[in-house]
């Protein structure tokens, strides 16, 4: 198994797809290092050259911010809006949707899959013992 920024890289699948487990590279970013590697897209992670592989993590540590880093600086950014106390601050805050969307329905991903449903307030009759 791969390594790379202290990712396992998955070996059975083709390396555009494989990259994609990193955190902070999708499949546009992953295809535009590959090109600059001149390695081949469909190439399997397993049949990959040692430096084949050594070009990608050159270009993956020298260009983009990935993993801890690109996660620490969300975290520094998402900090700075609730500490100056912008609505998306707040909102963020509160784990409510930030970006515009309706609260009154379809916010599952954000608050958790709570559904709670009214009833009609008449508590069931006590059962006998």
């Amino acid at each position: 198994m791969a390594r790379l920024s202290g990712v396992t890289i998955p070996d059975k699948k083709p390396i555009f797809i494989a990259l994609t487990a990193i955190y902070g590279i999708g499949e546009t970013s992953s295809r535009k290092i590959l090109k600059e590697a001149n390695v081949d897209p469909k190439k399997r992670t397993d049949s990959l050259q040692a430096d084949e592989f050594g070009k990608i993590k050159e270009i993956i540590e020298k260009r983009y911010k990935v993993e801890g880093d690109l996660r620490r600086e969300i975290m520094l950014q998402i900090k700075r809006l609730r500490d100056i106390g912008s609505w998306r601050g707040m909102r963020h805050a509160k784990r409510l949707p930030v970006r515009g969307q309706r609260t009154r329905t379809n916010t599952r991903t954000i608050r958790g899959n709570v559904r709670r449903t009214v009833t009609s307030g008449k508590k069931p009759a006590p059962t006998p013992t």
